[in-house]
Protein backbone atom coordinates (compact mmCIF):
# COMPACT_ATOMS: atom_id res chain seq x y z
CA UNK A 1 0.00 0.00 0.00
CA UNK A 2 1.39 3.33 -0.52
CA UNK A 3 1.83 5.99 1.81
CA UNK A 4 -0.26 9.57 1.36
CA UNK A 5 0.19 12.88 2.86
CA UNK A 6 -3.00 15.12 4.34
CA UNK A 7 -1.85 18.33 3.17
CA UNK A 8 -4.16 21.72 4.57
CA UNK A 9 -4.10 25.04 3.69
CA UNK A 10 -3.96 27.01 7.37
CA UNK A 11 -2.98 30.26 6.46
CA UNK A 12 -3.82 33.08 3.90
CA UNK A 13 -1.84 33.13 0.26
CA UNK A 14 -2.68 36.74 0.23
CA UNK A 15 0.68 37.80 1.37
CA UNK A 16 2.69 34.79 -0.25
CA UNK A 17 5.41 35.40 -3.14
CA UNK A 18 4.27 34.47 -6.88
CA UNK A 19 5.83 30.69 -6.61
CA UNK A 20 4.09 29.88 -3.42
CA UNK A 21 0.65 30.70 -4.53
CA UNK A 22 1.38 28.72 -7.95
CA UNK A 23 2.87 26.04 -5.36
CA UNK A 24 -0.09 25.48 -3.58
CA UNK A 25 -2.86 25.82 -6.94
CA UNK A 26 -0.82 22.84 -8.23
CA UNK A 27 -1.27 21.08 -5.11
CA UNK A 28 -4.97 21.54 -5.39
CA UNK A 29 -5.69 24.18 -2.46
CA UNK A 30 -7.20 27.47 -3.11
CA UNK A 31 -9.47 28.53 -0.07
CA UNK A 32 -8.34 28.07 3.62
CA UNK A 33 -8.67 24.84 5.17
CA UNK A 34 -9.26 22.90 2.25
CA UNK A 35 -7.41 19.81 2.58
CA UNK A 36 -5.81 17.44 -0.27
CA UNK A 37 -4.14 14.01 0.19
CA UNK A 38 -1.26 13.34 -1.79
CA UNK A 39 1.16 10.43 -2.73
CA UNK A 40 3.88 10.53 -0.58
CA UNK A 41 6.70 11.40 -3.35
CA UNK A 42 9.80 13.38 -3.69
CA UNK A 43 7.77 15.61 -6.12
CA UNK A 44 5.16 16.57 -3.84
CA UNK A 45 7.61 16.78 -0.68
CA UNK A 46 10.04 19.26 -2.63
CA UNK A 47 6.51 21.58 -3.11
CA UNK A 48 5.45 21.35 0.48
CA UNK A 49 9.24 22.66 1.41
CA UNK A 50 8.05 25.45 -0.92
CA UNK A 51 4.39 26.53 1.30
CA UNK A 52 5.81 24.86 3.86
CA UNK A 53 4.60 27.59 6.40
CA UNK A 54 1.22 28.13 4.95
CA UNK A 55 0.06 24.19 5.53
CA UNK A 56 -0.21 21.47 7.97
CA UNK A 57 0.77 17.80 6.89
CA UNK A 58 -0.49 14.31 8.36
CA UNK A 59 1.18 11.33 6.80
CA UNK A 60 -1.13 8.50 6.93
Amino acid sequence: MEKTLEITLVKSLIAALPNQKKTAKALGLSKLNKTVEKADTATIRGMINVIAHLVTVVEK
